[in-house]
């Protein structure tokens, strides 16, 4: 099997530039394994998109991706979409690196990449971890809409290089700039809610924004998703709120409602802003969300 040749896709501009600066050792670990490797560089959004499932609809197995939470997002919507059942390694070098705390992937970059490399050369079968779909989209780790959607399209518009701290940034200047509570309907087996929210989080992993515990008891390979509604709170009330969130503390909180979900429909009364892995979606008025149980294979 690791003679087969493993695919390397990257975004040189991943991490404010970091991916693109450890390409040269990354190719170094996995080929000391005994790998033939083969490197494909992203030029822009949806083109690592496009190159993953070209090359999985030309049977490529073994999928690697060196990238944040967005180039992830982008590899499992390309192998999803090729309708192939290709394998995904992942190398952490983002700015949150939200999935890969999810699925238990090393954050030291170099020690992932050898992890991979490690189970390839083992011959180690993947492992099958859910997903979701919105509108006709893929997601890993979580999809948004409301508030936190606002703050990843405030943080998007730094380039500072802070890490995670950015997202902290977006959720003061969101909250200096307004806080919207739409009124939302969500369904799922039966009605959830019917009135105004400031946040609705479908989470399949745990962390959103690298440092915010959003839903502690999310696992992406439990089948069903953690449904995460934030009541309408004050500008005070978020604040006393953060340090709960960052520490997964915060869902016994009389704003907080919890529910396990597999599928449901969010219908807005005017159009809303939403993101899937911290990549931002147009406005939209309704939402169909669903879990596809084991559909991606992870290294």
């Amino acid at each position: 099997m690791s003679a087969e040749t493993t695919h390397l896709f990257l975004n040189p501009a991943a991490g404010k530039g970091r991916a693109g600066k450890r390409e040269t050792r990354i190719r170094e670990v996995l080929r000391s394994c005994g790998l033939p490797v083969e490197v494909h560089r992203s030029s822009g959004v949806r083109d690592l998109e496009q190159r993953v499932r070209c090359q999985v609809e030309k049977g490529s197995r073994r999928i690697v991706v060196m990238g944040g939470d967005g180039s992830v997002h982008e590899a499992v919507n390309g192998i999803v979409s090729a309708g192939g059942d290709s394998a995904l390694g992942l190398i952490p070098c983002g700015t949150g690196n939200d999935f890969a705390k999810a699925c238990g992937v090393s954050l030291d970059w170099e020690r992932a990449a050898r992890q991979v490399a490690d189970r390839v050369a083992a011959g180690q079968g993947a492992r099958r971890i859910d997903i979701g779909r919105m509108n006709g989209r893929y997601f890993a780790n979580g999809a948004g809409i409301g508030f936190d959607a606002r703050v990843t399209e405030i943080a998007h518009s730094y380039r500072l290089p802070i890490g995670g701290i950015v997202y902290l940034l977006g959720i003061l200047r969101g909250m200096a700039e307004g806080i919207a509570t739409p009124r939302i309907r969500i369904t799922a087996d039966d009605v959830i809610w019917d009135g105004p929210l400031t946040l609705a989080n479908v989470a399949n992993g745990p962390w959103v924004g690298g440092m915010f515990h959003i839903a502690p008891m999310a696992d992406p390979g439990d089948g069903k998703f953690d449904l995460m509604i934030a009541a309408p709170v004050s500008r005070v009330r978020i604040l006393s709120l953060l340090p709960a969130l960052m520490r997964g503390r915060h869902v016994g909180a009389p704003e907080i409602t919890h529910a396990p979900v597999t599928r449901l429909v969010v219908e807005a009364d005017e159009p809303v802003v939403s993101q899937l892995d911290g990549e931002l979606q147009p406005p939209q008025r309704r939402f169909e969300i669903e879990l596809l149980p084991g559909a991606l294979q992870m290294l």
